[in-house]
């Protein structure tokens, strides 16, 4: 269940408990729609902990840098043949 899921029960429940009157036998809705909330705050602290978990920041590689080259210069002796 996504965070627009939790937010979702957590408004259902929430009308179920303080916006209804409604009366019916053998459920009382009043116990429903805490149920429902608690659900959905659960359901937002798991979401968020496991997004906070997910959101590791990997500092980019930097290029390793070969220092034994040399550059190339053409004055007759870098080259091999008169070393």
């Amino acid at each position: 269940m996504g965070l627009g899921g939790c937010i979702i029960l957590i408004a259902v429940g929430a009308i179920l408990t303080f916006a209804t009157d409604w009366d019916m036998q053998g459920v009382n809705l009043d116990l429903v729609g805490v149920i429902f909330m608690i659900v959905g705050l659960i359901g937002v602290a798991t979401f968020s902990s496991i997004a906070r978990r997910r959101r590791v920041v990997v500092p980019p590689a930097t290029p390793v840098v070969d220092d034994t080259t040399r550059p190339h210069t053409r004055d007759g002796y870098s080259d091999g043949y008169g070393v």
